[in-house]
């Protein structure tokens, strides 16, 4: 199955045209390889820092090396290499700059922070994630739930896909933390920690108790934390602020951003175990918002919240853009309706619409401000937004 990727690749030309730099974040094994060879970067001008003869030639002369190259560039695993990023500045500032630059990075934390550091305002980012509904076929979509997006373990069969993503939690486990911690977890507390987290998927997260099951201390968790969503591993949706007269939750929600590994995690290898699990309904919320954030190009961190009343009331998402309020909500049902909590959420939070996201076919109206939308329909509300 060849999956084009269209409005990626889109974004990441885009991104080259506005700035000499762009550096393409995600996830290990998401497709940023693949998808930077598609640029066509001449075979010398590709350099990937997991290869020793590459790793080499950038060592020993980097200004050498770099600096003799026009059109594309592109450095795969850059944060291998942080010494690159003040260079890359000075080539970036060159009077009719010859070459522009495409970095790969496994998003770690200090190679966000270098790149800030080294190169502001010559850089666009762009993030990529696993295939998401907008990118295949809606025949697949359920394969897309239960695998994840990850290219590996969608485009395999069950069992090898399944496998494939235990593989992956076991290189995250025993060599990406190894490499990244700056303290120390044995894997066996690594992977109980992981395996708590996907139980808490979906849910308000809170450190103590996962502190309290391993015997550590609260900032040892938070610093993991951190660096599982630093590594596009997880997502935190902060809850909403605002001046209502309620008592608000003040944790964030806690989601894996690729549903195959949650189900991997737990151990759940069909649609049939999917479907008998206690996690169904907050996978299928994980699984939904993700594509909500994906296809309409959100920005959860400036834009998406989380909101929640301690006496009941909540929205699963909140978005605020171009000075209006939107809530999400997301039902595992075909056929879902409305609730009293989304009708009071309109009223305290002045709504302009809710979209009830579920896995049907049919969008369909429950009131004048609450539309249902089948995940396959996502396309069409971004355009809708769009025009907006």
């Amino acid at each position: 199955m060849d999956i084009p990727r269209i409005q990626l690749r889109k974004n990441v030309s885009e991104a080259l045209d506005r700035s000499p730099v762009c550096l393409l974040l995600g996830q290990r094994q998401a497709g940023k390889s693949h998808l930077a060879k598609g640029f066509g970067a001449a075979a010398q001008n590709y350099f990937d820092l997991e290869s020793m003869v590459d790793e080499r030639r950038l060592e020993e002369n980097a200004q050498g090396e770099l600096g003799k190259l026009y059109g594309l560039v592109v450095i795969d695993e850059v944060q291998r290499m942080p010494k690159l990023f003040p260079l890359l500045r000075y080539l970036a500032d060159r009077k009719d700059n010859p070459a522009k630059f495409l970095l790969l990075g496994s998003a770690a934390p200090r190679l966000v922070r270098g790149v800030s550091e080294s190169l502001a305002g010559r850089v666009a980012y762009v993030d990529l994630g696993g295939f998401n509904v907008s990118e295949i076929e809606p025949q697949y979509h359920e394969t897309l739930w239960l695998q994840g997006g990850l290219p590996g373990a969608f485009l395999s069969d069950e069992a090898t896909s399944y496998h494939r993503r235990l593989d992956y939690l076991k290189s995250v486990i025993e060599q990406d933390m190894r490499e990244l911690a700056e303290t120390r977890m044995a894997p066996s507390s690594l992977r109980k920690l992981l395996s708590y987290m996907a139980n808490c998927h979906g849910k308000v997260w809170n450190h103590a108790p996962a502190a309290q099951l391993l015997g550590v201390d609260g900032k040892t968790i938070q610093r993991y934390v951190e660096l599982f969503e630093g590594m596009f591993l997880i997502r935190l949706l902060r809850p909403y602020h605002s001046n209502l007269n309620k008592r608000l939750r003040k944790s964030p929600t806690l989601y894996f951003r690729d549903s195959g590994l949650v189900h991997a995690l737990l151990a759940i290898r069909s649609p049939l175990e999917l479907s008998r699990h206690p996690i169904y309904g907050f996978s299928w919320e994980g699984f939904a918002l993700e594509q909500v954030i994906r296809v309409l190009g959100l920005r959860p961190d400036e834009e998406g919240y989380t909101y929640s009343v301690h006496a009941g009331d909540e929205m699963d998402l909140v978005v605020e853009r171009g000075g209006k309020r939107y809530g999400f909500e997301f039902k595992a049902s075909n056929s879902p309706g409305t609730t009293p909590s989304m009708l009071n959420s309109i009223r305290d939070l002045k709504l302009s619409n809710v979209y009830v996201v579920h896995p049907g076919e049919q969008d369909y109206a429950l009131s004048e401000t609450i539309q249902a939308v089948g995940v396959r329909n996502l396309v069409t509300l971004r355009q809708t937004w769009d025009k907006a």
